[in-house]
């Protein structure tokens, strides 16, 4: 069993940059594939990044490719989602999520309570 919180969130402008953290405890935690979801107001939840157990691999949704960063840190138990050149279209809840398959998916095993993330223009 994985338990996940998540910090970092907040208000932001439009273009300003923001880093999301999320600690992770039990389990193992290099035994997991890691990522984000999100989900705005009104909608569902959408996949936006994910990574490998070692880091080598990750994957991104065309959203936010090329803006937003995912990195772990196994020794710390921590990932990171470090999102720049922000939009509007980036305000919602941010979840971190575990899972022993990595996968450009919404179904995970595990998710964190999450973090409001707003951008104001």
């Amino acid at each position: 069993q994985v338990q996940l919180v998540e910090s970092g969130g907040g208000l932001v402008q439009a273009g300003d940059s923001l880093r999301l953290s999320c600690a992770a405890s039990g389990g193992t935690f290099s035994r997991y594939a890691m990522g984000w979801i999100r989900q705005a107001p009104g909608k569902g939840r959408e996949f936006v990044t994910a990574i490998n157990w070692s880091g080598a691999y990750t994957h991104y949704s065309n959203s936010v490719k090329g803006r937003f960063s995912i990195t772990r840190d196994n020794s710390e138990k921590r990932v990171y989602l470090q999102m720049n050149s922000l939009k509007l279209e980036d305000t919602a809840f941010y979840y971190c999520v575990a899972d022993e398959v990595f996968a450009r998916t919404i179904s995970w095993d595990y998710w964190g309570q999450g973090t409001q993330v707003t951008v104001s223009s």
